[in-house]
């Protein structure tokens, strides 16, 4: 089996955010590891870009990560109403914050 090498892609601000990236990642079936997270104890003490967290993949997963953190990072989503119970929802989510539907298509 041959070793892979890790490469960080993103710095998050937060582990939240972190997180997030991490399930859309996972979600199309890239492998990502977090660095950072147990430094955000220390925030008040240390220099914010020191406690931010980092996702890491592996070079081989390094372009199909890239498109989707470039997914992640657009802003010019257009607001969307549910087909379900009308309330208005962020265009880049596809479920309604109110009642968890699928976007309408």
């Amino acid at each position: 089996m041959v070793d892979q090498q890790w490469q960080c892609l993103y710095c998050a601000g937060n582990s939240l955010e972190a997180h997030s990236i991490k399930g859309l990642l996972e979600n199309m079936g890239v492998d990502v590891r977090l660095t950072g997270e147990a430094l955000a104890a220390a925030a008040g003490e240390l220099p914010m870009n020191v406690v931010e967290v980092q996702l890491w993949v592996t070079d081989n997963q390094r372009q199909q990560a890239l498109t989707v953190i470039d997914g992640y990072l657009r802003t010019d989503y257009r607001d969307w109403y549910c087909g379900h119970c009308g309330e208005v929802n962020q265009g880049q989510f596809e479920l309604c914050w109110q009642c968890q539907q699928d976007r309408d298509e």
